[in-house]
């Protein structure tokens, strides 16, 4: 799969895949990712899983315009609306999705120094009055009842997610990524039904990179890191907690 970015600004690394790799979606399902960048994400997920209907919302137009090149060109539909998760268009307000995908924003709006690059700020950084919270929110409303919602963030914005969805979202399953062997989590994967009341599960941290430290240029990731990135397998959540369970090593 090839897609198009920006030479300049933002552009997609690992967090796409990852967070694709953690929607259990089946075929004729329908998914909607809020702030689709290029397509990324959405390609990642259409690619391995055939026959969804797939949606996606940017706010910045030449971005929603690279995200349609790119499910084109890679022979992959989805609909990319250009839009304000704040006035989505009303045909879109008018569906219900199994799934909602999304990787906000990490920083706080006035936290840091500005990313180089408007479009590159906005896809980093809290814009114009619209918090987390209001992320989780748009992605709830557009969740049918038992729809899951599936969020990539930093560990530190962890407390917010969870107040953002309160009561709305139960069975929250939560996988740490950590790069190495030792090394604290500078990810997380989290994900909630909605109207379910079953527990938090905290998963055993997944590893993405061998060793403990970087010894070497080049393809370094585990063996799990790199059947999701390099074979789009998907992240499965009960696999990891039955291994845990049964006293079995991560990787």
């Amino acid at each position: 799969m090839k897609v198009w970015q920006p030479r300049y600004g933002y552009r997609a690394a690992i967090d796409p895949v990852l967070l694709a790799a953690s929607v259990p979606a089946r075929p004729g399902q329908m998914v909607l990712e809020l702030g689709c960048g290029v397509g990324t994400a959405l390609l990642c997920l259409g690619r391995r899983v055939p026959g969804l209907d797939l949606h996606g919302v940017e706010i910045q137009p030449d971005y929603a315009d690279l995200a349609r090149r790119n499910t084109a060109e890679n022979a992959i539909p989805a609909v990319i609306h250009t839009a304000d998760l704040r006035a989505q268009p009303a045909g879109l307000r008018a569906m219900t999705f199994d799934h909602v995908m999304m990787n906000p924003p990490f920083m706080l709006e006035n936290s840091g120094r500005p990313a180089s690059g408007r479009d590159r700020d906005t896809a980093n950084r809290e814009q114009d009055g619209l918090p987390l919270a209001a992320w989780i929110d748009a992605g709830l409303r557009r969740l049918r009842q038992g729809g899951r919602l599936v969020v990539i963030h930093r560990p530190d914005r962890l407390a917010e997610i969870l107040a953002a969805i309160g009561f709305r979202a139960g069975g929250i399953e939560i996988l740490p990524l950590a790069p190495r062997e030792g090394r604290p989590a500078t990810r997380l994967l989290l994900r909630a039904r909605k109207g379910s009341r079953t527990p938090l599960v905290l998963l055993p941290a997944l590893t993405l990179h061998e060793g403990r430290s970087h010894l070497r240029d080049g393809d370094d990731y585990t063996e799990k890191a790199r059947c999701i990135l390099r074979h789009m397998s998907a992240i499965e959540y009960t696999d990891l907690l039955q291994n845990a369970r049964s006293g079995g090593k991560d990787v």
